[in-house]
């Protein structure tokens, strides 16, 4: 006869069987609470989307090979803006190409959370399904002629092959810290940023306060004592009450490091320079300067020309061949790296004008009449 170890093997873990715990979790893990926790109640993930999507949004586009109406597109209101936004958080933008007289007349965002891949037996995206609400809308990926209806532009995912990966998995357990230490801030504010103290009775006698006195005294302190307005107040005690002063250390008070930590990796996620948010650290001119440079370099021109050149793609179907760049010596952040390609290109004697103008990406000069 077994007595110990029986059904051992279909019992569950002990953390599991902690009254509770299955209700608790670490750190936000749907899509809902993130965006809430990163972007919506987070000034640091708020800051850090808004400056890329608005650097991107900025940006001039054109068309170095095609017509040039495709690069309108792309260039009306907030347009690049919103499918960085959506890359940024959710890791996918879907562009919907709506068709007026046989050419694509407008490019609309769809977001991303309402949209659904229907795939074919091989894996393929067949058709993209957009549920609001009670409505539910079907768009094939191609038309008859097998031209591009839903341009899906995706940021990488190693672990999904048809949906990408947003920056709100790695923020939001930075952002859930930054969070929590702005309300624990705040608590320490409502209470003077210290625990008032302690009461202690010590009659003569040795006589314990009685529960309705205790309820008595408890609700005359949390009414004339507790909170920030009462801040100082002077105490009145009666005999037998004694007044034990306590606070905290400045350690167990500095939450300042640690919301600066946080907001560290909260730009990190977003590839964002600390300084750029506002963050403690070296503020001089010539940091921020290299900062702005860094920001386009790394982040933003990278995940523009993620963009554009899938967007250009897709309008191939409807233009022909088309490429699409972007004109980065409009970029005032740039301008230093732009003037020195420019002298050093202007120093080399051993090329040729029509080599310089390629390099510097120029048309090449029309051949003279013979």
């Amino acid at each position: 006869m077994r007595w110990f170890g029986r059904k051992s093997a279909d019992l569950p873990p002990l953390f599991l069987s902690i009254p509770g715990s299955e209700a608790r979790s670490l750190f936000p893990s749907s899509p809902q609470s993130q965006l809430k926790e990163v972007f919506l109640t987070n000034p640091v993930g708020q800051r850090a989307v808004k400056l890329v999507a608005g650097a991107v949004g900025t940006l001039k586009i054109y068309a170095t090979e095609g017509d040039e109406a495709a690069a309108n597109l792309l260039c009306r209101a907030s347009l690049l803006e919103q499918m960085t936004a959506s890359l940024l958080l959710n890791g996918n933008a879907y562009l919907q190409i709506v068709e007026a007289l046989g050419a694509p007349a407008q490019l609309f965002v769809l977001p991303a959370d309402r949209m659904n891949i229907e795939t074919d037996d091989k894996g393929w995206p067949r058709r993209y399904v957009y549920k609001a609400g009670r409505r539910t809308t079907v768009v094939p990926r191609h038309d008859e002629l097998a031209r591009t209806q839903v341009i899906h532009i995706r940021a990488l995912n190693p672990t999904n092959e048809q949906t990408g990966l947003g920056c709100l998995d790695a923020a939001s357990a930075a952002a859930a810290i930054h969070n929590k230490a702005s309300r624990w801030n705040k608590a320490l504010l409502d209470n003077a940023a210290r625990p008032s103290g302690a009461l202690t009775y010590d009659p003569a006698d040795g006589a314990a306060l009685s529960s309705t006195q205790f309820t008595r005294l408890r609700e005359e302190i949390d009414r004339q004592f507790s909170g920030s307005d009462n801040a100082g107040r002077p105490m009145l005690l009666e005999g037998g009450l004694k007044w034990q002063p306590l606070g905290l250390t400045p350690t167990d008070m500095d939450f300042c490091a640690i919301k600066e930590a946080a907001a560290r990796d909260i730009a990190l996620a977003f590839g964002v320079p600390p300084v750029l948010l506002g963050l403690p650290g070296d503020t001089a001119y010539a940091n921020l300067r290299e900062a702005g440079r860094a920001l386009y370099r790394q982040t933003v021109l990278p995940l523009a020309e993620r963009i554009v050149s899938e967007v250009g793609e897709a309008l191939a179907d409807w233009f022909g061949p088309l490429r699409l760049a972007i004109d980065t010596d409009a970029i005032s952040e740039l301008a230093e790296d732009r003037e020195r390609l420019w002298q050093m290109v202007s120093a080399a004697d051993f090329i040729s004008a029509a080599e310089k103008r390629e390099m510097l990406g120029f048309a090449p000069l029309p051949s003279p009449a013979k």
